[in-house]
C-alpha cells in the first residue's frame, strides 16, 4: 500500500506527490482519479495511484469514506461467515476487526502506535516527529496499540452477541467513519507537520464546506443504515459517526499543537480513533 498512512511510507508518497505537482497540478482530476488515490494510499487492494498532485489529492481524500466501506464490507462479511461457520462472537468479532488489519497492512495501528509514541514521549515537536518515523514501537504504542485492539474486539463482539446484523452494521459503519476522519482531517487550514510525506501531500487540500458535507452525508447514511432497529437506531448510528468523528477531532487538535500539523502516522492514529469511538458508541447503545 504505498503512500498509505504509516511511519513506512511518508517520504516515498511525499516525493510522488511533489514530483508529480509540476507536471499534473493544472490538470483537471477526474473521479477515477479520486478514487485511484484514495483506494491506492488507504487500502491495500492492487490499485495504482497515477497521480500525486493536489487536485488528485483532494478528490482522493473526498473518496476516501467510500475506500472505508469497502473495507468495512469486507470485516463485515469475515465477520458474517464466522458466525455463519459457528465461531462464537468473540472470534467473529476477532476475524472482523482482523480484516481491516489486513486490507491496510497494519498501516493504520502502526500510525496509532508510532503517534502515541510521539506524543507520550513529551519531547520538543522535532524530537517527537523524528521518533515517530523509527522503525520500532515503543511502551506507549505498544500500549495504546493494544488497548484499542481490545476495546475494537471488546465492543463488536457485544454488538455480534445482540445479533449479527448489529455486529455486521456497525463494523461497516465504523470503516466509513474512520476514513470519514481522514477528510476532515485534510480539510483547508490543517496544516502538514513536515514539508514531505503523506501529511505534506494531502493536509489542507480539502475544502472545509465539502469536508463538512461529506460528514453530514456519511451520518445521514448511518441513520438510514439504523433505521431498520427503529427511530431510536437510526439516531444511535449517526451518533456514532459523529462521536468517532469527535474523538479524531480531539487527538487532531493535540497533534497540530504537538506536532505543528499532522503526517501520515497521524492520519492513521485519527482513522483507528475514529474507529474505536464509534465501535464503543454503538456498543454503549
Amino acid at each position: 500500500m504505498d503512500g498509505a498512512p504509516g511511519g513506512g511510507t511518508d517520504g516515498a508518497a511525499g516525493g510522488r506527490a511533489d514530483g508529480a505537482a509540476g507536471r499534473t497540478g493544472a490538470a483537471r482530476v477526474s473521479s477515477a482519479d479520486g478514487a485511484r488515490f484514495a483506494f491506492g494510499t488507504l487500502t491495500a487492494l492492487p490499485v495504482r495511484v497515477a497521480r500525486w498532485d493536489r487536485p488528485a489529492a483532494r478528490a482522493g481524500m473526498l473518496w476516501a469514506p467510500a475506500a472505508g466501506l469497502v473495507v468495512g464490507g469486507a470485516a463485515a462479511a469475515a465477520g458474517a461467515l464466522a458466525l455463519w461457520a459457528g465461531a462464537t462472537p468473540q472470534l467473529a468479532a476477532v476475524a472482523a476487526v482482523a480484516v481491516p488489519a489486513v486490507l491496510t497492512r497494519g498501516l493504520h495501528l502502526d500510525g496509532l502506535a508510532d503517534t502515541a509514541d510521539g506524543l507520550g514521549s513529551g519531547k520538543p515537536a522535532e524530537d517527537a516527529l523524528r521518533i515517530m518515523k523509527r522503525s520500532d514501537i515503543g511502551p506507549f504504542g505498544v500500549v495504546t496499540l493494544l488497548l484499542a485492539l481490545l476495546a475494537q474486539v471488546a465492543a463488536v463482539s457485544a454488538l455480534y452477541g445482540q445479533s449479527g446484523a448489529h455486529g455486521a452494521l456497525a463494523v461497516l459503519l465504523a470503516g466509513v467513519t474512520a476514513r470519514l476522519a481522514l477528510t476532515l482531517a485534510c480539510r483547508t487550514g490543517v496544516p502538514p507537520a513536515r514539508p514531505d510525506g503523506l501529511g505534506a501531500a494531502v493536509a489542507g487540500a480539502v475544502p472545509a464546506g465539502a469536508a463538512v458535507a461529506a460528514a453530514l452525508l456519511c451520518a445521514g447514511a448511518g441513520a438510514a443504515a439504523g433505521a431498520p432497529f427503529g427511530l431510536l437506531g437510526a439516531g444511535h448510528h449517526a451518533l456514532a459517526v459523529l462521536v468517532g468523528l469527535g474523538a479524531a477531532h480531539l487527538l487532531l487538535r493535540h497533534c497540530v499543537r504537538r506536532f505543528g500539523g499532522v503526517t501520515g502516522d497521524v492520519l492513521g492514529a485519527l482513522a483507528e480513533t475514529a474507529a474505536t469511538a464509534a465501535l464503543v458508541a454503538l456498543a454503549l447503545g
